[in-house]
């Protein structure tokens, strides 16, 4: 057993395989350890993230170290069967890598019986064992930037189905109509850990329908009353999400925790207006967002420093300031200007938005497409009709810190590990030595980076998949890292050199694109290596 520094609450068990590390899972479920917020299991790793204030990593150590990692989980009696096309892209080329021919592939992968070790990647993404060892085959080489959602696969010792849509180095070796992941059913996750899988060929045995048309709950953040209190969304050039403090205790399902981007600015932007500090609002990249007020209110704009102009119904025009509460009137727009600095402000409204929330957050997962609708031209958003208990607002909010300005050098703290050791020396210190420039591609799932000077790793060899954390700088082949942010996947393929210290996450999540990066490398505590248990 090994335990490998992730960040400042983040420890990553590693194991000597999955049996054990579902065992010290299972272990630690049943017998809890006071602290532990999450965990995440994955291939040969736990993910363990605590609360440093009740738990520090050294106790977490030796709690960890006592447990009987020998006892093996029994599978569930629920067995699921999906139907498959076995059309994949990939088929042919899973025969030639196996020595087997396309008709073998089928057979042995019908004929197995899986059980669902764990999810993550996404939600409902379950990783299936147990089936045949000839179809084991290596990730693609080139991950692929979009595969169907429904497309069944292999990586290594695992089968998969992609619930949605999205980027993955799988083999694709075909697709069902079966929806894995639906709100409307309870639980989401078609695959829930402990369940056996068996896949049937559709070219053979029919099915009658299918769940691919279940439509998910409506997740519209309103619910309209001809006396609630509205604001009218008049523009908005870049769609504005609904965020909260973030969705916890899903991660079985595959779920993260998502979230505001800047939770310090969020929670100032609720203090500014009374309500309590994990009030959903609204995360706005400004530059022409506008909207119209019915009735009168207050509400307050923090994070990125931009403009607010408010048009009255006479058409008289004033200014307002940010982290100030602004009384708003009847028929008053307010549009938000281009910032010069930082990159995300938060909408807050006393009394709070009427929304849904989805898996009890009220957060907009954009790569799990999980939580409220985007906020859009012409959405029609309410206040809560039921008063909440409000405080009194402050007036003496500022920002954590002065925003970043394309252009300009940001200094982020790196934590390093769980894999630096998947690095050379000169990989390391070319992280911490040269400037990288934020690109255009990156959202809030995570800031891609290009530098000069690739980060260089020992060899080639593929990482089973473990959990990640928000900040984690991760490594694909091209040496260019991605610095993940809050809707970042649970689980990733790819070594993570180090993460972004807890402190500077709300930082940057308000770096704009063009701005550069320098990385400094912090040391807080050393990997600790402890004997089998």
């Amino acid at each position: 057993m090994r335990l490998l520094p992730v960040s400042l609450t983040v420890l990553l068990v590693e194991l000597a395989d999955l049996g054990e590390t579902l065992a010290l899972f299972a272990s630690l479920e049943a017998d809890p350890v006071e602290g532990i917020e999450d965990m995440v299991p994955a291939a040969r790793t736990l993910m363990i993230r605590f609360r440093p204030e009740t738990l520090t990593a050294e106790r977490l150590a030796g709690e960890i170290t006592t447990r009987d990692l020998s006892a093996r989980i029994a599978p569930s009696d629920k067995l699921v069967e999906i139907p498959v096309r076995y059309d994949g892209e990939d088929l042919e080329n899973v025969a030639e890598l196996t020595g087997l021919s396309v008709e073998d592939v089928i057979r042995r992968h019908t004929e197995s019986t899986f059980t669902v070790a764990f999810c993550g990647f996404a939600p409902g993404f379950g990783y299936l064992v147990g089936g045949d060892p000839a179809l084991q085959v290596p990730r693609r080489q080139s991950p692929r930037t979009k595969i169907p959602a429904g497309s069944v696969a292999l990586a290594g010792a695992f089968s998969g189905v992609y619930p949605q849509a999205s980027p993955g180095g799988w083999q694709i070796i075909g697709t069902t109509p079966e929806r894995m992941w639906d709100l409307s059913r309870d639980p989401p996750a078609l695959f829930q850990p402990g369940y056996r899988v068996r896949f049937f060929d559709l070219e053979k045995r029919s099915v009658p329908g299918s769940a691919a048309g279940v439509k998910s709950p409506d997740a519209s953040s309103t619910e309209l009353t001809a006396e609630a209190l509205k604001l009218k969304i008049l523009a908005a050039p870049m769609p504005a999400l609904f965020q909260d403090l973030g969705r916890f205790g899903q991660t079985g399902q595959g779920v993260s925790s998502s979230g505001a981007l800047d939770r310090g600015a969020l929670k100032a932007a609720n203090r500014v207006v009374g309500n309590a500090v994990a009030t959903p609002c609204i995360e706005i990249i400004p530059g022409g967002f506008s909207f119209e007020a019915s009735g009168r209110t207050v509400v307050a704009l923090t994070g990125a420093p931009c403009p607010i102009s408010i048009r009255d119904a006479s058409g008289r025009t004033i200014t307002a300031e940010t982290y100030q509460p602004i009384s708003l009137e009847p028929g008053d727009v307010v549009t938000l200007g281009h910032a010069p600095r930082g990159m995300r402000c938060y909408l807050a409204i006393r009394g709070g938005f009427h929304v849904k929330p989805v898996l009890g957050s009220a957060s907009t997962d954009t790569l799990a497409i999980v939580g409220p609708d985007p906020v859009t031209a012409g959405a029609i958003l309410t206040v809560e009709k039921k008063t909440p208990t409000l405080a009194s607002v402050s007036l003496t909010e500022t920002p954590a810190f002065e925003h970043p300005a394309p252009g300009e050098v940001v200094t982020l703290d790196v934590i390093m590990g769980p894999r630096s050791d998947w690095f050379t020396e000169a990989g390391i210190v070319s992280l911490s030595d040269q400037l990288w420039q934020v690109t255009p591609q990156s959202n809030r799932v995570g800031i891609r980076l290009s530098g000069e000077t690739p980060l260089e790793r020992r060899d080639k060899a593929e990482l089973p998949s473990e959990g990640t954390a928000t900040g984690a700088i991760q490594v694909p082949h091209s040496g260019q890292p991605v610095l993940f942010l809050a809707d970042h996947p649970l689980t990733g393929g790819y070594p993570v050199i180090g993460t972004v210290a807890e402190y500077h996450l709300d930082l940057a999540g308000q770096i704009p694109v063009n701005a550069q990066i320098r990385f400094r490398l912090v040391t807080t505590f050393a990997d600790i290596h402890t004997a089998g248990a």
